[in-house]
């Protein structure tokens, strides 16, 4: 866990500040062509205040990830919480994945590219935060399933996975400026995944 994310929720805005230059020069130039110095240079910081929140480089790629997991995890309890029907619980949950994905559409673009660059330890915190996101999710289709109300044909675990496939492929061809907004890919990947699930 880096600094930024110990016992807190939100990002401090000197931690975002730090942050998005990061994004943007890891985007530019690749992270192992960026140093530190830059990030510091072109968030207009300190060292000594970057350190204050991040140990290293590997934990500002680490947090660029943490952040969107951290408040889609959030959101998923919260969605869950409200105890609405299977459909409806999949759809909010699939709606603010793709919202919340496009409103950070560089970070996870620069996640993406350069995650293999962690270290063993941030990759496995990396993969415990996404498997209990996707636990979660299954959780939800696998009871849908039992009870009868989505079809078990496709597993729910397969479902998942499809699901969160095509939204992450969200930084290869969505664009801010296209004719569609967020909320509408995200109610039409739902219509796609839903209609498989159809019992």
């Amino acid at each position: 866990m880096t600094k930024a994310s110990q016992g807190r929720g939100e990002l401090t805005p000197m931690e975002s500040r730090i942050l998005r230059a990061a994004v943007k020069l890891f985007a530019e130039k690749g992270f192992d062509a960026t140093t530190v110095q830059e990030v510091v240079a072109a968030a207009e910081v300190t060292k000594g205040a970057l350190y204050h929140y991040f140990d290293s480089k590997d934990d500002l790629l680490y947090e660029i990830y943490h952040s969107l997991i951290g408040l889609q995890t959030t959101d998923l309890d919260g969605i869950i919480a409200q105890d609405l029907g299977a459909k409806e619980t999949v759809r909010a949950i699939l709606v603010n994945l793709v919202v919340t994905t496009a409103s950070r559409i560089d970070e996870t673009a620069v996640f993406v590219r350069e995650m293999h660059k962690l270290n063993s330890e941030r990759m496995a915190a990396f993969r415990a935060d996404r498997r209990r996101y996707q636990k979660t999710f299954r959780d939800v289709i696998a009871k849908a399933q039992a009870a009868g109300e989505f079809s078990s044909l496709v597993p729910a675990d397969t479902s998942v996975l499809i699901a969160l496939g095509v939204v992450n492929q969200l930084p290869n061809w969505y664009r801010p400026d296209g004719p569609k907004s967020p909320e509408q890919l995200g109610a039409e990947i739902a219509d796609f995944v839903l209609a498989a699930l159809e019992p």
